[in-house]
């Protein structure tokens, strides 16, 4: 029989003591609007405004009904809004429904810096809802959404192999998000604000599994209500973990199979993540406008039509393939996940909209056949938003374009008229166009709102 003596630092959750979550917090919860330079306040303007456009094109989907019925069911307390029903709900109820409808058309806006991140279906949805409870002015809205970034992307960037290990990050990196810009909303205290980056993280789930069905989004929606809970939770001093992210069993260690905790305080107050920013201008998986972009050129360049090619090629980076390779798509929430169906829809139709990834338009005969003229080719030497593309006809002819940075991108941003006509054109079905356009006019001057009830009151 033999015996070991157990040490202290053998327990799973001993203290390191490394203090970076703590940090991070302490940051968190001081950061002010005015600690925001103009671009993070830029930013955060156009971010509402897309988010909202691309919620409110989401209300109508089967999807919503399913989810509003439960919801409802579960607890139909008149506390928050969601957006474009006439209807509030409780508030973590209303938090689940709007976060879906805002990343159901995976039309929203994606962080590509170290981390692939729909923030602000989450971070939003939950502000939202908290918002409704009354006392918060816009520019709480805005530093409470520029934290959420900060939280959510650093998060993730201490963890590189989180999104390789099958997490669907908009629902793990997405619930710390939510729950750290809704403690800035709540003006938590410091140890307040670990604790609701705590409480959020043990929550955090979302599996890749899920791309091309219901659940996909919902991990949005979900990662709204678990961060909405998180502060309120700590603001009754709910306590938890104060190493959340680095610890022993904290957050990188055990979402990712490589632990990098240092680079959550990398360059701190002097670089904001949304600066860092991606907006759609495709209704579809990032990953894929690369090659949208491409076969759109390909198209306009070469003035071949869609019954003259023999192939259709183009290459990408190997993220692209791996999150993307589905080749014969039967609904439209998975075609949004086909580098096949995207690429032979944007040659076809020379757009990658709403329209191009419905049910109808998956199972169309024509795009069918152009899709089994696609080839792809998964390329290292290119980054993950750059794309090149060939045709070749029938009768031999040739053309190729290459994409060196995709539309949407920090290197090639969509600009504020952009912005601005992807929000009314989502917005415009249902809400008309008079309340569209005062609600965008509302977003460019979001920091002299007195009360932030009117954002969700312009769009309910």
């Amino acid at each position: 029989m033999s015996s070991q003596l157990a040490t202290k630092a053998d327990y799973g959750a001993a203290i390191l003591d490394l203090g970076i979550t703590r940090s991070l917090g302490a940051f968190l919860a001081n950061l002010t609007y005015d600690d925001l330079p103009e671009a993070a306040r830029h930013q955060a303007r156009r971010g509402v405004m897309d988010w909202a456009g691309c919620a409110l094109a989401g209300a109508r989907h089967p999807t919503i009904a399913k989810l509003l019925k439960v919801m409802s069911a579960l607890n139909d307390a008149p506390r928050a809004h969601v957006l474009a029903h006439d209807l509030k709900i409780g508030a973590l109820e209303a938090a689940i429904v709007n976060g879906q409808m805002g990343h159901l058309l995976d039309y929203d806006d994606t962080h590509m810096g170290g981390v692939v991140l729909h923030a602000s279906s989450p971070i939003l949805s939950a502000l939202f809802a908290l918002a409704d409870r009354g006392g918060f002015t816009g520019r709480d809205i805005v530093t409470a959404y520029a934290v959420g970034f900060e939280a959510g992307v650093r998060a993730g960037q201490a963890a590189p192999g989180h999104h390789d290990g099958g997490w669907h990050l908009t629902g793990t990196l997405g619930s710390i998000a939510a729950g750290a810009a809704c403690a800035r909303l709540l003006k938590l205290s410091d140890k307040q604000m670990v604790h609701a980056l705590g409480i959020a993280a043990t929550q955090a789930a979302g599996m890749q599994q899920n791309r091309g069905t219901m659940c996909k989004s919902f991990h949005a929606g979900k990662a709204a209500a678990n961060g909405l809970l998180a502060a309120l939770l700590a603001e009754q001093d709910f306590d938890s973990s104060e190493e959340i992210i680095e610890g022993k069993r904290g957050f990188c260690r055990i979402y990712s199979n490589v632990a990098a905790p240092e680079r959550v305080l990398d360059e701190i107050g002097a670089r904001f993540e949304i600066t860092r920013n991606g907006h759609k201008p495709y209704a579809c998986g990032v990953v894929l406008h690369p090659a949208i972009d491409a076969m759109i050129a390909l198209r306009a360049k070469s003035g071949f039509a869609p019954a003259e090619v023999a192939s259709l090629r183009v290459n990408v980076h190997p993220m692209a393939v791996r999150i993307t390779g589905l080749a014969d798509p039967q609904t439209g929430l998975q075609s949004k996940f086909s580098i096949y169906h995207s690429a032979a829809v944007a040659f076809m139709d020379r757009d990658a909209g709403i329209g191009q990834y419905t049910n109808e338009k998956a199972l169309d005969p024509a795009i069918v056949a152009l899709r089994g003229k696609v080839e792809v080719l998964s390329d290292e030497t290119l980054r993950k938003d750059e794309a090149r593309a060939f045709v070749t006809t029938q009768d031999g002819r040739q053309c190729d374009v290459h994409i060196p940075h995709a539309s949407g991108t920090v290197a090639n941003p969509m600009s504020d008229e952009a912005i601005e006509g992807k929000f009314i054109a989502n917005a415009m079905p249902i809400i008309g166009a008079d309340r569209a356009r005062q609600f965008a006019a509302l977003c460019w001057t979001i920091e002299n709102i007195a009360d932030a009830r009117d954002l969700t009151r312009a769009l309910a």
